[in-house]
């Protein structure tokens, strides 16, 4: 069983999401202490943000971690040599990095077999089998994340365009994310020079949940999200020899399951494919998998962190 590591020297946990971090610290003097700040922008080198959120919770808190363990979004090679390089001159003198997809498995699940899927701003997939891990989606805006909430919000705002210009059938959603804005005519080009235009569009998914209770076409993009995400999980756990006689466990991180619709029907979709499907509690978030990572033993998913020390 994987536990919390009782550092005397202090450990500094952070999750890393795309529209905000959370954070830890933990030190055998001094009580867990708990913070947020603004999220990583994946289009640019990951361990350089982390380092630069680091030393601002550091100054902001005058603490003295000498362990930082940390899982961010956009970090699929994660490099702890790079991170720490950047750390120097800092109580920082060990680090281990992972994707976002590790940390959130570990906090859901711990070190049990089953299958982890994260939905917010992006999305992604991890299974974990007796030997293998596989990774499922969580390929960025451009190329990947569907059924996320960014999914679900640029859906949504093609829909809006749809409706607005006769193409196809008319929704709430042309209102409602009209509203938004002075001109919708000019609205792509004020989304296209926006830096925070990731999370802007994936703030959209809240709008088509609200939508749905009147709006055919908010909710069949409710329902298409849901079926991306249903499938995600069952392709992360025939990969890794998972399913094939009962249903795996599979645990739902993140905001875009806050949607009742949404959770309904992946867990409908999944019956289909295992009639004694449920869902499983996930036993903690991101931010308690990042604090795990210093205890991390011969787990499969050992393999996806990378640790340097001074």
């Amino acid at each position: 069983m994987i536990t919390v590591t009782d550092q005397a020297r202090g450990v500094l946990a952070i999750d890393c999401g795309q529209t905000s971090i959370s954070w830890s610290l933990r030190s055998a003097d001094s009580d867990r202490q708990l913070g947020r700040g603004k999220g990583v922008d994946t289009s640019r080198p990951i361990e350089p943000q982390i380092a630069a959120a680091v030393r601002s919770i550091i100054e902001r808190t005058g603490a003295t971690p000498s362990v930082l363990a940390c899982g961010s979004s956009g970090l699929d090679r994660p490099d702890a040599s790079a991170c720490l390089a950047e750390l120097t001159g800092t109580s920082i003198d060990e680090v281990l990095l992972a994707h976002d997809s590790t940390i959130c498995y570990l906090g859901a699940l711990g070190d049990e077999q089953g299958v982890m899927i994260a939905c917010g701003t992006g999305v992604v997939t991890l299974g974990v089998g007796p030997t293998e891990v596989a990774r499922v989606d969580g390929w960025g805006w451009i190329m990947g994340d569907a059924g996320s909430a960014f999914w679900i919000g640029r859906n949504a705002l093609e829909a809006a365009m749809r409706g607005y210009d006769g193409r196809r059938s008319s929704t709430v959603l042309t209102e409602l994310i009209g509203r938004n804005f002075d001109d919708l005519e000019l609205a792509y080009l004020e989304l296209q020079s926006d830096p925070d235009r990731v999370s802007r569009v994936a703030s959209y998914a809240a709008v088509v949940d609200e939508a749905s209770a009147s709006d055919l076409v908010a909710r069949n993009i409710l329902d298409k999200a849901a079926a991306h995400l249903a499938e995600a999980v069952g392709a992360a756990a025939h990969r890794v020899g998972l399913g094939r006689h009962a249903a795996p466990t599979v645990c739902a991180l993140g905001r875009t399951f806050d949607s009742t619709r949404v959770r309904g029907k992946f867990v409908a979709y999944l019956t289909m494919e295992w009639p004694d499907f449920q869902l499983t509690a996930p036993r903690g978030d991101g931010l308690g998998g990042a604090e795990l990572l210093p205890g991390l033993g011969d787990s499969p998913l050992a393999s996806r962190v990378s640790r340097a020390t001074r």
